[in-house]
């Protein structure tokens, strides 16, 4: 499409010639004369005055470059949507594979898409245009709303409740039994019954390898809109609010709490019964064994304010250096005369 039809279904205001035919999508440094590419990070703004790129998706306050752009609040968020626009998904048509096992007490919503050797058990209900890769298991009485989308070997386990437009990619685990052990008067672990469900809002999308445990009595909760990522420990009984974000590897112990709105970036990790409030930040591998407050950035393990975290590492880098100026310090203090030294008694032992 031109430019200028780009520009309209983006809602962009478009500088320079919208004649131009734009074919795809890339990144700054891929692009050819026929993609649309964008600058969202100040850090690689250098790049948009040498890019090949047809046309740039830049914010509104974006200097003026000799490359046609479209400008936008949100370069990031077009950028995702002229993806969507070049981009044709796999199509997945209505039908069930002949190895699919289906309980016949299952309710499948029109439009499904049951792919090869997927098991759905009993009293599940599946609403409508779910979509289940081969070896997709459902466990009795799961119920799940419209536009379900499981990837290959994704397992939701027995009365796990998913709302609509959930999205699990490929090795998802939701209510596998959570971690509950109770030691008996031998020194012996005995399991504790994981008799809770897992509750999924809508909008939730899952990615490979994540798992959400059940709970021993009440609810494992994900909040609508939340993202998980890549190998994502959600330990059994705990809640996530809604939006918030769970990057790869983030690890929460049983009953933590996490508000909506919250960023735990990469390897951040939560312990249990903790409460961490709405549009906190854990930045990356930091490890919280208390509860945060509301809007705070948090750094380190153990972790405290990311600005003093900054200060702290910035001194870190220099204690080898203090450390050498401490011991240069010492040596000289040793070197001075003691008072003892400094008094001179007069000669033969009287002083006048």
């Amino acid at each position: 499409m031109t430019l200028a039809e780009l520009a309209e279904r983006l809602q962009a205001e478009l500088v320079g010639d919208g004649s131009i035919e734009i074919t795809g999508v890339q990144g700054l440094e891929e692009a050819t004369p026929s993609d649309l590419t964008f600058v969202a990070n100040p850090r690689y703004a250098a790049l948009a005055r040498t890019t090949q790129a047809g046309a740039i998706l830049v914010t509104p306050d974006f200097p003026a470059l000799a490359t046609p752009t479209l400008r936008l609040s949100n370069p990031y968020l077009a950028f995702a949507q002229a993806l969507a626009l070049f981009h044709t998904p796999p199509d997945h048509p209505p039908g069930i594979h002949p190895t699919a096992v289906i309980d016949p007490t299952a309710s499948i919503g029109e439009n499904a898409h049951i792919g090869a050797y997927v098991v759905i058990g009993r009293h599940v209900v599946l609403g409508p245009h779910a979509v289940l890769l081969p070896h997709v298991v459902l466990y009795d009485r799961v119920q799940a709303g419209h536009h379900f989308f499981a990837h290959a070997h994704a397992v939701v386990r027995e009365g796990c409740q998913l709302g609509d437009s959930v999205t699990l990619e490929n090795g998802v685990i939701v209510g596998a039994d959570g971690f509950g052990f109770a030691r008996d008067a031998h020194g012996r672990w005995q399991k504790i019954p994981q008799t809770g469900p897992v509750r999924i809002g809508s909008h939730v999308d899952i990615q490979a390898n994540a798992c959400i445990d059940r709970s021993s009595v009440g609810s494992t909760v994900i909040g609508e809109g939340s993202k998980i990522d890549n190998l994502v420990q959600v330990g059994h009984g705990s809640r996530v609010g809604s939006h918030t974000l769970l990057c790869a590897q983030v690890g929460l112990a049983g009953s933590s709490v996490v508000g909506s709105n919250a960023i735990l970036a990469g390897q951040a990790g939560v312990a249990g019964h903790c409460e961490i409030g709405d549009g906190v930040i854990l930045t990356a591998q930091s490890g919280v064994s208390h509860d945060v407050p509301a809007g705070k950035m948090i750094s380190g393990s153990p972790a405290f304010d990311n600005r003093l975290w900054l200060r702290a590492v910035s001194l870190f880098q220099r204690l080898p250096e203090l450390v050498r100026r401490i011991t240069a310090l010492e040596k000289r203090l040793n070197a001075l005369p003691t008072a003892e030294q400094t008094t001179h008694p007069h000669p033969g032992g009287q002083q006048k």
